[in-house]
């Protein structure tokens, strides 16, 4: 497991983009923290390394948000899943196969249905209001 700490968004966006560089497609990115800690920060900064130039949010309401770049992006939202039925209606398992890149939010509510082999990112708030502590396991950087 490797530690990065960021100091403002843009340091996140930026740790976002680095992580990027070492995708291929058919990763998947599993994010656990609490609100607020810059999950939509870093996947805005994973969009433009993939390529990405549509604008990211948060796929809250939505579920998932689907972009097109140089590797696909999946960013899915899982903060209102609570059960398998739910998740089966966000499509999840099929995108699974899709060889897009994964980013997912609130992580932990299916941790049953993850692979194995995800890339792990833990973030918490860091000493100061603005500083983020990232925990990245699962890929070499």
């Amino acid at each position: 497991m490797k530690e990065y700490r960021t100091r403002s968004p843009e340091e996140t966006e930026k740790l976002g983009e680095m992580v990027a560089s070492h995708l291929h497609g058919g990763e998947i990115l599993a994010y656990s923290g609490g609100m607020g800690m810059g999950k939509t920060a870093f996947t805005r900064g994973l969009a433009r390394g993939l390529g990405i130039t549509d604008g990211v949010s948060s796929p809250t309401f939505a579920l998932v948000h689907e972009y097109r770049g140089n590797i696909p992006l999946y960013h899915f939202d899982m903060y209102r899943v609570s059960g398998w039925d739910d998740l089966y209606s966000t499509g999840f398992f099929d995108y699974l196969e899709t060889g897009a890149v994964l980013a997912i939010e609130w992580s932990e509510n299916i941790e049953g249905a993850l692979p194995e082999d995800v890339i792990r990112i833990h973030i918490s708030q860091g000493d100061t209001e603005n500083e983020r502590v990232f925990q990245i396991s699962g890929l070499d950087l």
